[in-house]
């Protein structure tokens, strides 16, 4: 099991943060490496030149890839430079609610060819109305932060609107435990996906599937299989009206043989120039649940994006 050196929740988090930086910076350093090694190179040109060529770099990468927005829910497959805050209100059984500040999202990098990382902020958790009693040996719900994300993204193959406008990714996503009691998964997750899209004029389909892997608490957590599909169009150049679907199955665990099914309808405004390479992407989406037994009965969404 997977265990942070510090105690207190705030400190835990302090310790995820920091140490994906450190992974940030090490990657970034790894493509630094090899041209300071060459002959009669010296490390700090490098460096400058790595940085000084961040931005013309991200935008020939991007010119690699189809042109769509990132949807509400699915996370997509094209690589994005951009930071990320979410809203999220949480109609649950039994009359209580949930607020999620956040949503775990946050500073999105292309430090390299072909790859994005997102460095998650965790989540606030509020709980409101009428909050059940836990079952034992689960803490109670309680308003708090929730568990540190780090997602690495692959781009395997892509073309743009001239090239054949579709792509291929693969994804890495890693939680680590540092969430307050009641809103912690207690247990660090690895999340293999592949993610692929495909565009047909101004509609598109993303789509992702993973696995959840626990290194923990297997018998409660299991290990649920995510299938998300988005259908975009796009309108008058900013409008990009969306529908989704949210599958989750669990083949194991305290919810083992169940699965549930969301329908999510949203649009998303963007990316509207703001200064230069700064841009501003605005969405709103509502989400039903259409299976029993679901995680929530509904939710309504906002989300807003800085892209650079």
């Amino acid at each position: 099991m997977i265990a942070l050196p510090v105690s207190s929740p705030r400190n835990r988090i302090v310790f995820a943060l920091a140490f994906e930086l450190f992974f940030t910076v090490l990657l970034c350093f790894a493509q630094i490496a090899p041209v300071a090694a060459a002959p009669g190179a010296s490390f700090m040109p490098a460096i400058v030149d790595y940085l000084s060529d961040w931005f013309p770099r991200v935008s020939r990468i991007q010119r690699e890839q189809p042109h769509w927005i990132t949807p509400i829910i699915t996370v997509t497959p094209r690589l994005e430079e951009e930071f990320r805050y979410d809203q999220l209100w949480q109609g649950n059984p039994h009359g209580s609610a949930t607020d999620n500040f956040g949503g775990g999202k946050g500073l999105e990098l292309i430090p390299a060819e072909n790859i994005e990382m997102i460095l998650g902020v965790p989540a606030w958790i509020a709980h409101n109305g009428h909050v059940p009693q836990a079952a034992k040996k689960e803490q109670p719900a309680s308003d708090g932060w929730a568990d540190e994300t780090l997602l690495i993204k692959y781009r395997l193959i892509s073309a743009n609107e001239e090239n054949g406008n579709y792509i291929v990714t693969a994804f890495m996503g890693f939680s680590a435990p540092t969430g307050d009691d009641g809103n912690s998964n207690h247990h660090a997750i690895f999340t293999p996906t592949i993610a692929a899209g495909k565009g047909f004029g101004d509609f598109d389909v993303q789509t992702t599937a993973g696995i959840s892997l626990p290194n923990g608490g297997l018998q409660r957590l299991g290990m649920p299989l995510a299938w998300n599909t988005t259908f975009q169009y796009r309108l008058l150049r900013y409008l990009w009206p969306e529908f989704e679907t949210n599958y989750t199955w669990w083949p194991n665990g305290q919810r083992e043989g169940q699965s549930q099914l969301f329908l999510t309808a949203g649009l998303v405004i963007g990316r509207i120039p703001l200064h230069e390479r700064v841009g501003l992407t605005l969405g709103f989406g509502y989400q039903v649940a259409v299976t029993e037994h679901p995680a929530y009965h509904h939710a309504a969404i906002v989300t807003g994006r800085v892209p650079f």
